[in-house]
C-alpha cells in the first residue's frame, strides 16, 4: 500500500446529533454519518476515488485479504465536491454486524449513527458504530461486474458442493437439465433480507417449468439455530445449503460482498450473474430467456427429425431400401 493514512489531507460532511468533539482532545462526539465502509489501506490505492469509485473487482479482493489480516475497515466520509474525504476507522459498538468484520458491508453506501474518538500519536478517528443502515451498493457495482465478466465466467460450467441443513452433501452439478438462481447469502446480511421475498416467489411461479432456487448461506455451519430461524422468519420454500465461502462467490465471477445471485443454464453454464441486491423483474427476464431459448432448441430438434418439404419421396425410397436390406440380414 501505497499511501498511509497519516497525512492524507482529508475532510469531511457531517451532521451531530448531539455534540461534537473540540479541539485535539479525545472527548466522544455522537454523530450521524453518511458514507462508504471502504478498506483503510485499499482505499489509497487510487489517487482520486472521484475518478475511480471505490468497489472494483480489485478493491474488493484487497479488502478481503486486508480483513484477513486485521486490517480496519473504514467509514469514507465526503465533504463537498471533489477528491475530500474522511477515513473513520469502524469499531463494534451495540449495532451487531453478525461475523467478526465489515466484509458483509464493503463497498457499500451507508448511514451510521455512532461515537466519534480521536486518539493515537496521529490523532485518527474511531467511530463506534450503534446503529447502521445500508443506503445502497457499491458505487462502482458496473464497473466491478464489468472486470469479473472479463473472467469469461459466463458459459463456463462452476462446481459448487456443499452441505444441506441435514448433513447431506449436495452438488451443483446434480441439478443438470434445470435452470438454477443461486443465492449467496448470510444471516446477518441486511440486504440479504430484502430479496428473500422475491426469491421466494420466483420459487413458487417457475418450479413447475423447471427452475429450481438454492440459497447458500455463508454462515458458519455451526449456526444452524440462528440459521433456522432465519428461514422460518423470511419464510424461506427452497433449500438452503451451508457453508459458502467468499472463494466461492469469486469462482462464480461474484465480488466477494453479500448478497450475490448467479443462474445457471440447463446446461449447466453460468448464464447470468449480479453482485448485490436483485431486482424480480430482472431475474425473471433472464429466466424467461432461458426457458424460450430451450424451447426453441426442442422445436429446432424435432424439425430435424422430420422429412424436409419436398424429399418426402426421397425419406419412402431409403425406407424401401432398408426394408430390403433388413429382409437380406440372417434371423
Amino acid at each position: 500500500m501505497k499511501r498511509l493514512l497519516l497525512g492524507v489531507a482529508l475532510s469531511l460532511t457531517v451532521v451531530a446529533t448531539t455534540a461534537r468533539a473540540q479541539g485535539e482532545g479525545s472527548a466522544a462526539a455522537t454523530l450521524k454519518l453518511e458514507g462508504q465502509v471502504v478498506c483503510s489501506q485499499c482505499w489509497f490505492e487510487s489517487d482520486d476515488r472521484t475518478k475511480t469509485p471505490y468497489g472494483t473487482a480489485a478493491d474488493l479482493k484487497c479488502a478481503v485479504d486486508c480483513a484477513a489480516k486485521g486490517v480496519d475497515a473504514a467509514l469514507a466520509v465526503r465533504e463537498g465536491a471533489g477528491n475530500n474525504f474522511k477515513l473513520y476507522l469502524l469499531e463494534d459498538g451495540r449495532f451487531d454486524k453478525g461475523a467478526k468484520d465489515w466484509l458483509a458491508f464493503m463497498g457499500k453506501r451507508v448511514e451510521v449513527a455512532g461515537t466519534v474518538e480521536r486518539r493515537g500519536a496521529g490523532q485518527k478517528s474511531y467511530l463506534k458504530v450503534n446503529a447502521l443502515n445500508v443506503v445502497a451498493g457499491s458505487n462502482n457495482a458496473a464497473a466491478a461486474a464489468s472486470v469479473l465478466q472479463d473472467a469469461k465466467v459466463i458459459g463456463t460450467q462452476v462446481e459448487l458442493v456443499l452441505r444441506d441443513l441435514f448433513g447431506t452433501e449436495q452438488r451443483l452439478s446434480a441439478l443438470g437439465g434445470r435452470v438454477v438462481v443461486l443465492n449467496f447469502w448470510a444471516t446477518y446480511c441486511e440486504p440479504c433480507r430484502k430479496e428473500m421475498p422475491d426469491l421466494a416467489a420466483i420459487q413458487n411461479n417457475y418450479a413447475a417449468l423447471g427452475v429450481q432456487v438454492i440459497g447458500a448461506s455463508a454462515d458458519d455451519p455451526a449456526a444452524r439455530p440462528k440459521i433456522m430461524g432465519f428461514i422460518k422468519e423470511t419464510k424461506l420454500n427452497f433449500p438452503v445449503w451451508l457453508g459458502a465461502t467468499v472463494g466461492d462467490m469469486e469462482r462464480f465471477g461474484l465480488a466477494p460482498v453479500l448478497p450475490g445471485t448467479v443462474i445457471i443454464g440447463r446446461d449447466g453454464r453460468v448464464a447470468w450473474h449480479k453482485s448485490g441486491v436483485i431486482k424480480e423483474a430482472e431475474v425473471k427476464k433472464k429466466i424467461d430467456e432461458l426457458l424460450a431459448q430451450a424451447t426453441q432448441e426442442q422445436a429446432r430438434a424435432a424439425a430435424g427429425a422430420k422429412p424436409r418439404a419436398g424429399g418426402e419421396q426421397q425419406a419412402k425410397a431409403s425406407g424401401a431400401k432398408e426394408e430390403e436390406y433388413a429382409s437380406s440380414v440372417p434371423s
